[in-house]
């Protein structure tokens, strides 16, 4: 290879990594501050999409009557996208035993096999349980992230998890995990942050997801 084109391939190289590494915007509850939104509601994730965000979050329960629901309260309709690209980020809610939690995970699991959606889906869940269970039970390699902020890096690889998805203080306290995690070949996500000062500082944290109620704002952010 002479030296031009050896230049020209470092050069693509270089803006692969580039673009691999740029924080992705996650819409919490989707992209609802919008006319005709609601949080969580279809309209809301479809919004979220046609900003080009990478994601939008969403939450489920498993109901009485075995049914999922989604909402941020536990009640309303299921609902999903087949025609859009953004990839869905599915919080199940802590349930009341662990149980319960593996059954809400086989029923998402075969729900989501069924409407071919699997490629697009990422799970995550406070109940650590849950956590075990999606990285159990998913198609290998789907991503599952742990929400409660208890756990360090080291602890998250060991049981499998793609890494954490973690509050935002929880990161300002122990700033070191965001290298961990990328050390151990983890990805990291950040709830919920809206105040762009914040945004700045996880941008250059180079943490990989920004999990906001205020997208249009991290999405500015990332153009500069």
């Amino acid at each position: 290879m002479d030296f031009r084109k050896m230049m020209m391939a470092c050069a693509l190289l270089i803006a692969s990594c580039c673009l691999q590494a740029q924080t992705k915007v996650i819409a919490h509850r989707g992209f609802w501050k919008t006319p005709g939104s609601s949080q969580n509601g279809i309209t809301a994730l479809q919004k979220a999409d046609s900003i080009g965000c990478y994601g939008s979050e969403f939450d489920v329960w498993l109901a009485k009557d075995n049914k999922l629901v989604v909402n941020h309260d536990p009640v309303f309709k299921m609902k999903f996208m087949e025609k859009n690209t953004t990839k869905l980020v599915l919080e199940l809610k802590a349930h009341r035993n662990t149980k319960r939690e593996t059954k809400a995970v086989q029923e998402i699991i075969a729900m989501v096999k069924r409407m071919g959606l699997e490629k697009r889906m990422e799970y995550i869940s406070f109940s650590l349980h849950a956590t075990k269970e999606f990285i159990r039970l998913a198609p290998a390699g789907t991503p599952v992230f742990y929400l409660n902020g208890d756990l360090s890096p080291k602890e998250l690889k060991e049981i499998g998890c793609t890494g954490p998805d973690y509050q935002l203080g929880v990161f300002r306290k122990n700033p070191e995990w965001i290298k961990e995690c990328h050390d151990l070949n983890m990805k990291v996500n950040v709830w919920t942050v809206d105040k762009a000062e914040d945004m700045e500082w996880l941008i250059e944290k180079k943490v990989d997801f920004i999990t906001t109620n205020e997208p249009v704002v991290l999405l500015n952010l990332l153009k500069k």
